[in-house]
């Protein structure tokens, strides 16, 4: 019994989200899997008004504890809540998202057969009726199609639906709580576990719902903070002795054009196409943006080991 339901802490790094928390733990509440078989850690980043409400209106429903560190970053509080876990496995998402009901049992299935691997699942907008959201996920989800062809052997799983066990976890590192923002620090996690010789694995049936609502303007600043993040991800590629910088063929690009048009149907195609567009220029707006500062650190001789991207606001950025 214990093997087929392994026991799991669910970490969500929250940061002035107490609304969001509460659609979180709804959906957690709702898993079906043994209430005695897993946690939930929501770890407060610091925030002014802090989720207790939130937390403890679901203590009758879930195993739930309520954690704090000072405002530090996504990466830190998921590291924070994985130092407090208790579980076998670590199960990552957001405060925006809807685990499915099925996800930690979708989880447990594949742990049954790949143990040692790091698990991330599918992520559906759950704001179809926002342009921006969906811009956001088209790119996400082409990504997956680019990056994780063969599932089995996949390159690159976003923080908000990734389990691994715990083990692991601590033996590579942890995310690198470095960098400040929602930008990156996945991508750079992925890299560094495939680095050290372990596996991803993309299963598309661990399904999170993801309600992450964006404007124009919230839309850019996410995409420009990724390519800000693009640069730190390159720096610490060269720092473990890898390719400093690899560009993606002309293919990727002109496919990503295509890609709207290839899920998307009516009067929506060209608008996503061009949102699909105008985040590529705010990724390399933030890539050349992050270098910029970078070297005027250099040369004025302050660059240390300061939080990279710190102070921000922007906390949530997928």
């Amino acid at each position: 019994m214990e093997h087929s339901h392994p026991f799991f802490s669910v970490i969500v790094p929250t940061y002035e989200r107490a609304r969001q928390v509460a659609f979180c733990l709804r959906a957690l509440a709702c898993q079906n899997y043994p209430r005695d078989r897993f946690e939930v850690l929501v770890v407060d980043d610091g925030s002014t008004t802090s989720p207790k409400g939130s937390v403890d209106a679901f203590v009758g429903q879930l195993n739930v504890r309520l954690l704090a560190q000072p405002h530090s970053g996504p990466a830190a509080a998921r590291n924070y809540g994985a130092r407090h876990a208790m579980g076998t496995f670590l199960a990552f998402t957001d405060d925006d998202c809807a685990p499915a009901p099925s996800w930690l049992q979708a989880l447990a299935t594949r742990f049954a057969t790949a143990p040692d691997c790091a698990i991330g699942g599918r992520t559906l907008n759950a704001l179809p009726n926002n342009p921006y959201s969906t811009g956001s996920q088209l790119l996400v989800d082409y990504l997956y199609t680019y990056y994780n062809a063969d599932p089995d052997r996949a390159r690159f799983l976003a923080s908000n639906n990734l389990a691994l066990s715990v083990e692991r976890f601590h033996a590579v590192g942890g995310f690198d709580a470095l960098w400040f923002r929602a930008a990156a620090e996945d991508r750079e996690f992925c890299d560094r576990w495939l680095y050290y010789g372990y596996r991803l694995m993309y299963a598309p049936e661990v399904l999170v719902h993801h309600a992450h609502a964006l404007t124009f303007r919230t839309f850019w600043r996410q995409h420009f903070n990724y390519g800000r993040g693009a640069f730190y991800f390159h720096r610490q590629r060269a720092c473990r002795g890898q390719t400093h910088l690899r560009m993606e063929p002309p293919r990727f690009y002109l496919e990503l054009l295509r890609h709207p048009s290839s899920r998307v149907r009516g009067r929506q195609t060209l608008f996503l196409t061009a949102l699909v567009g105008a985040a590529q220029v705010a990724n390399a707006a933030g890539f050349f943006w992050e270098r910029g500062a970078n070297r005027k650190k250099l040369k004025s001789g302050t660059h240390s080991d300061e939080k990279l991207g710190a102070p921000g606001r922007t906390y949530h950025g997928r």
